[in-house]
């Protein structure tokens, strides 16, 4: 497999500084929640579909709160958008130090794309399921004993909740970017991950076992024969 370049390394990086650590999305979800209890009307906030960027203005839109602050707007818009953490749905839980096998990078920066394979009884942790599909496929680059793989999960894109990954739906290669650009996104339902291909022109929707080698390094520009 041809290696990624030290530059694209140092420019995805720059890309995704900001994204958020779980434990800011938990503290902005929990600032967001008494926001909604002291001052909107629950039951009228939207469904939790979509970017931050969309919750925030879906909120605006809903009229479910008085005017708001920005920053109070995006702590309600993540209140939304990951509610499941309040109520005990499991996420794949990842350490500060862990990073990815496959490009070296700090796994714990983007809880959103977090993915998972256990074999031989060690945990090792991705930041999104092309990378992780790429160490589960190519048994050159990658050599292990895939008979003894106990456990494949991946996080839902809306939830994080964590689901199995060969249960899960696959959005290929939208206008959506993970931490090393163009993904396969995972859906724990076939219902959502239609919705996310309609407003995200994702170009299919697979199963785990349809995602192939060409697939996975065509998201990288490359021409796998």
């Amino acid at each position: 497999m041809i290696k990624i370049s030290l530059l694209l390394l140092f420019i995805t990086a720059v890309l995704f500084a900001n994204e958020l650590s779980l434990a800011k999305i938990v503290k902005l979800s929990n600032k967001g929640e008494k926001i909604v209890k002291t001052l909107c009307k629950e039951k009228a906030l939207p469904s939790s579909e979509g970017t931050i960027e969309e919750l925030i203005q879906r909120v605006k839109e809903s009229h479910a709160c008085p005017r708001l602050s920005s920053s109070k707007l995006k702590a309600v818009a993540y209140y939304v958008s990951n509610g499941s953490m309040r109520v005990g749905v499991k996420h794949i839980k990842v350490h500060a130090k862990d990073k990815c096998p496959v490009c070296g990078m700090f796994v714990s920066k983007y809880p959103k794309w977090v993915s998972h394979i256990k074999h031989d009884g060690i945990n090792y942790y991705f930041d999104g399921v092309k990378d992780m599909m790429k160490y589960y496929i190519f048994d050159g680059d990658f050599p292990y004993n895939r008979h003894q793989i106990s456990e494949i999960t991946v996080s839902d894109y809306y939830t994080l909740e964590e689901i199995s990954a060969k249960e899960a739906y696959y959005v290929l290669d939208s206008d959506i970017f993970g931490p090393m650009g163009h993904e396969l996104i995972p859906f724990k339902t076939q219902e959502s991950a239609k919705a996310f291909m309609l407003d995200h022109k994702g170009k299919a929707l697979v199963k785990f076992d349809e995602i192939t080698a060409k697939m996975v390094m065509a998201l990288d520009g490359i021409d796998q024969p």
